[in-house]
């Protein structure tokens, strides 16, 4: 017996691979199917089963793909009604991988159809629970995110959860391993630990929703409290894995369109398509096409995208570090982003070879913040960081203006004021400034490396750091 955990953590996601025998399953597959196929080709198995805990929000499945290439059925829990060919389970159905067996555990609360995997070895020990958003280390699956599909209030879904968490889970084994679906990091619960297993006994002690002496009234009211709406485009990817989606390579194929300066200005004149540049925040800020978004590859890029981009039909053209173009269209296909129309061949270096324009944005050191703090030149500062970010500690001459709700934060801005911006390191701020400066604010400032740059310069009064609450973000 083999499990393996295949952790993103841009996504903080976790899907699973599991082989005895000759035979293996998948759970919640990301949506790039090589990876698994590369493992079951090493093992010479057949994948027997493409496993589904729900119908995902945050990320495209490769349930789909997967299936097609390999046969596999792909399994939901009961409830599931998906557009296409699959098996759905009974509550308490085992399923056969070898000598192992996977026993079916209907967990609705999350969604109504969320299902837990409860695997077992060659003498039918319990051995671990694949929980998918029921079940998060230091968490439970946030209750809100299936209310219009399944015609249920919040706390309606937060009290099928309870009676989910009590009557199938927490009666089991203290020392099975508990695999989540997310980690710290994913918008589909909001206090989410950093570690991505643990065992259930560990589990029953600190994790807040599992507490033995819990009414169902204390976790309802405790699950919904402090839940920031979720990001705009989780219905789109929950459409995408319920009703279906393009092949992947056939995404990969579309995008991978190398466009020359001309032809890539043309497309942008052409088209309503918005212009992504997915290079360092720093290395942005220093010469970019005009009208540009930053959202940096190289931090959590796909869930900053869903949040920025709420139509996941958005046309897009890329501007990306050279080499790194097909990872920006594998990654943007994750979350459902599709329409990529091609990306700027040679990248800055060829807009500029060319003598087209470029703007810039302002980026300063937190020694340069200081000082124009102590002359009356830095009066205006927002932190864009999430609210729980500020509330816990903060400049106490900064604005809390989250880039979570970037249409809101914009009315703090006065066109006639200078702001400086920072979040927690750099990456967000310069989301947030490229966004804004696309919409003609030229006003704002960013601080390089942010709160974290601010703290440790020792040249700032912060308030007293306040340790963060249960709430989300």
């Amino acid at each position: 017996m083999k499990i393996e955990q295949i952790y993103t953590g841009c996504l903080a996601q976790g899907a699973y691979y599991i082989v005895s025998e000759g035979e293996a399953v998948v759970i919640d597959p990301l949506r790039e199917t090589a990876p698994y196929l590369q493992k079951a080709e090493k093992d010479g198995a057949v994948i027997k089963y493409v496993l589904e805990t729900h119908f995902h929000a945050d990320f495209v499945s490769g349930h789909l793909d997967l299936s097609h290439k390999t046969g596999a059925p792909i399994v939901y829990g009961p409830n599931a009604n998906p557009d296409f060919s699959a098996h759905i389970a009974q509550d308490g159905e085992v399923l056969m991988v070898g000598k192992l067996s996977i026993k079916v555990l209907h967990t609705p609360g999350h969604t109504m159809e969320s299902t837990c995997y409860l695997l077992r070895d060659e003498q039918g020990k319990d051995v671990a629970l694949f929980s998918g958003d029921t079940l998060f280390i230091g968490d439970v699956g946030r209750p809100d995110l299936a209310q219009k599909a399944a015609h249920m209030t919040q706390e309606e879904l937060a009290a099928t959860l309870f009676d989910s968490l009590r009557n199938k889970i927490m009666p089991l084994s203290d020392d099975i391993i508990v695999y989540p679906a997310h980690g710290a990091g994913s918008a589909c619960g909001k206090n989410m630990s950093k570690e991505t297993s643990d065992t259930l006994g560990h589990q029953k002690q600190v994790n807040y929703a599992l507490r033995a002496d819990m009414t169902k009234e204390e976790f309802v009211k405790e699950v919904t409290d402090g839940l920031l709406p979720p990001p705009a485009y989780f219905p789109m990817n929950v459409a995408l894995n319920k009703k279906g989606y393009d092949a992947f390579e056939a995404v990969m194929e579309r995008g991978n369109r190398p466009l020359s300066p001309r032809a890539f200005e043309a497309a942008a004149n052409e088209t309503n398509a918005l212009l992504l540049d997915t290079r360092a925040p720093q290395t942005f800020a220093k010469g970019f096409v005009p009208n540009s978004i930053n959202i940096g590859l190289d931090g959590s890029f796909a869930p900053w995208v869903g949040a920025m981009i709420p139509d996941v039909k958005q046309p897009l053209l890329l501007i990306t570090d050279p080499g790194r173009e097909a990872e920006t269209i594998m990654r943007l296909a994750r979350v459902g982003y599709d329409h990529c129309l091609g990306y700027l061949e040679g990248g800055i270096d060829a807009w500029k070879a060319e003598g087209r324009e470029l703007d810039h944005i302002i980026s300063i050191p937190v020694e340069e913040l200081a000082k124009r703090m102590a002359d009356g030149t830095a009066y205006h500062i927002l932190d864009v960081r999430k609210p729980g970010e500020y509330e816990a500690e903060h400049l106490p001459e900064a604005e809390t203006a989250p880039l979570d709700f970037l249409n809101d934060s914009m009315l703090l801005i006065d066109r006639n004021n200078t702001y400086h911006v920072h979040c927690a390191g750099g990456y967000r701020s310069m989301i947030f400034i490229s966004a804004l400066r696309a919409r003609g604010y030229d006003n704002l400032i960013d601080v390089a490396g942010g709160f974290s740059a601010i703290k440790n310069s020792g040249l700032f009064q912060t308030t007293d750091f306040v340790c963060a609450s249960k709430k989300q973000g």
